[in-house]
């Protein structure tokens, strides 16, 4: 029996994929828990349509990304003050709240913090940092700023 799997399913396929079980694997278990439903010419119309939406709906959203990570990529000159002692030392650290309102308000571009990751350990020095800002699946620009004394 074919069956459509709704969900990924441990060592038999993914989800949206058409797979072949026994019958009794699919009447008493696949399809009861709502793991698969069967895979008439009906399903696998609807099936080509679904994946037809999503693979437009995602080359949307991935030109949006590498429009949003293009923008990114111009940003230079960022620079972020923080208090520090005279050896250079940051009373504290610059964490990702302050970058993404850093970067909105130096080039008034909105960056969700949760989306910022540091590249290294914490930033507890003034200096140069860089930061990996996750866009979408693998488009991650990287952005070089400054931490300077106030």
């Amino acid at each position: 029996m074919e069956v459509i799997l709704k969900q990924d399913v441990n060592k038999l396929g993914y989800k949206d994929e058409i797979v072949k079980v026994k019958d009794g694997y699919a009447n008493n278990y696949l399809i009861p828990q709502g793991y698969a439903i069967m895979a008439t010419e009906s399903n696998k119309k609807i099936l080509a349509e679904n994946i037809k939406q999503r693979t437009f709906k995602e080359a949307k959203i991935r030109q949006e990304a590498e429009e949003f990570a293009a923008r990114l990529a111009t940003i230079e000159g960022l620079k972020i003050a923080a208090k520090a002692s005279e050896s250079g030392k940051i009373f504290g650290s610059v964490n990702t709240i302050q970058i993404a309102d850093a970067i909105k308000a130096q080039f008034d571009i909105d960056v969700d913090r949760k989306k910022i990751s540091i590249v290294g350990d914490a930033i507890k020095e003034i200096g140069t940092h860089k930061v990996v800002v996750s866009v979408y699946k693998e488009i991650k620009p990287e952005i070089t700023f400054e931490v300077y004394a106030e």
